[in-house]
C-alpha cells in the first residue's frame, strides 16, 4: 500500500473512531445507588429520600439538578457528574458533596 494511501485509510478510520466515542460519550450508564463511589457518598436517586441523620447537611430543595457540579441541561431527567466519571446521575438525586450553584 503506497505511503499516502495508506495515511488516508488511517486517517478514515481515526475519524471512525472518534465519531464512535462521542456516541458512546452521549449514553452514559445510570448511576447505581449500589455504586461504591455512591454510597461513600451517600447518593440516592431520589433526593427525598436522603438519610438526613447520617447527612446532615442535606435540606429539602436540594438535588442534582441544582448543584454546581451537575452538568446536565435544565430540564433533563439525569446528566453526567464529575464525581461519577462515565456514570448519569438523576436530576432529582442527591449526595452528600451537593454544593449551590453560584
Amino acid at each position: 500500500m503506497p505511503t499516502s494511501t495508506r495515511r488516508v485509510f488511517l486517517l478514515g478510520a481515526a475519524a471512525a473512531g472518534m465519531a464512535g466515542l462521542g456516541v458512546n460519550a452521549q449514553a452514559q450508564a445510570a448511576l447505581a445507588e449500589s455504586d461504591p463511589q455512591a454510597q461513600a457518598l451517600g447518593y440516592v436517586s431520589d433526593a427525598s429520600k436522603a438519610d438526613a441523620k447520617k447527612y446532615p447537611k442535606y435540606a429539602a430543595g436540594q438535588m442534582c439538578g441544582n448543584c454546581a457540579l451537575y452538568q446536565g441541561k435544565p430540564g433533563e431527567a439525569s446528566g453526567p457528574c464529575p464525581l461519577f466519571a462515565g456514570k448519569s446521575v438523576s436530576a432529582k438525586g442527591w449526595c452528600s458533596a451537593w454544593a449551590k450553584k453560584a
